[in-house]
């Protein structure tokens, strides 16, 4: 069984309920924004994305499956263009809590890069938050190596500053 499948609506919409919240946590704990409005915010920014759902021209979402054929998780990717040319940017990577740690992340960004080379494209971009060791370790394992890095450092403000 093929670990990536096209989701259909009714999974895109399951997908959307589940990572939009998941993408607006990841931006409150990374530090990026703050926890109020948050939730608004990865909705607006989804929807900017994405202006006509699943069928938006240029983006594909995918199914992961287990070899029985079970929905574990999705992928989402869009056309861009980087020097090398055309490539796919991985927005969204997720496995369903109840499935992870299984070796499903892996199976399925294997399979993507089969996707990816028929799609005529000359590879994958991604972009992990700092604070995500596990899929960082994944990533490396997979071969992917790091572009950019930003980074902060937190300092106290003097009282009456």
């Amino acid at each position: 069984m093929n670990a990536l499948r096209p989701m259909t609506d009714p999974e895109f919409s399951v997908w959307s309920a589940r990572s939009t919240p998941g993408y607006a946590a990841e931006k409150v704990r990374s530090g990026q924004w703050p926890e109020e409005g948050s939730l608004a915010r990865a909705a607006d920014e989804f929807a900017r994305l994405l202006p006509a759902g699943l069928s938006t021209q240029g983006h594909h979402h995918f199914t992961i499956q287990d070899p029985s054929g079970q929905s574990v998780g999705a992928i989402w990717i869009a056309r861009t263009e980087r020097a090398v040319g055309p490539v796919a940017y991985v927005y969204d990577l997720v496995v369903w809590p109840e499935y992870q740690r299984l070796g499903h992340a892996e199976r399925a960004m294997r399979a993507l890069e089969d996707e990816v080379r028929r799609m005529g494209l000359a590879g994958l971009a991604l972009h992990v938050f700092g604070h995500n060791l596990q899929a960082q370790a994944l990533y490396r394992k997979l071969g992917y190596e790091p572009t950019n890095i930003n980074m902060f450092k937190s300092v106290s403000v003097p009282s009456g500053a």
